[in-house]
């Protein structure tokens, strides 16, 4: 499986180690955005005194499509629907039900709904 496949399409499973591999390369994207940011000045002050950058923001936003694509496959291997990455939307209880089941949880052993069992 190549990083576009991983990255754009919203059929077919991943493993656990892939998963977790994709996780890795939005952190690094998150990181490098961030030192962008601090190089070329592009950071605003917000009405709270924090601070965010226009090339993090960009760059989050770019990653909210891949993001969505690599946990919906994740669900597939789990035997569910990708529209279970919603779960995240309830508070607290659902970035904990997330983890678990896409981060922890072994996939479904053999073949599903969803394509061929990707360890095999």
């Amino acid at each position: 499986m190549d990083w576009k496949y991983l990255l754009t399409s919203f059929d077919g499973r991943i493993n656990r180690a892939k998963f977790w591999a994709a996780i890795g390369v939005f952190i690094v994207i998150g990181i490098v955005a961030f030192i962008i940011d601090a190089i070329l000045g592009t950071r605003i002050t917000t009405a709270s005194g924090g601070q965010i950058g226009i090339v993090g923001i960009l760059a989050a936003l770019a990653s909210i499509y891949f993001a969505l694509a690599v946990y919906a496959k994740r669900w597939h291997d789990r035997g569910k629907s990708g529209w279970w990455s919603l779960i995240m939307l309830v508070p607290f209880i659902g970035a904990i039900w997330f983890l678990v089941e896409c981060g922890i949880l072994e996939g479904t052993k053999g073949a599903n709904q969803y394509g061929p069992d990707p360890l095999a």
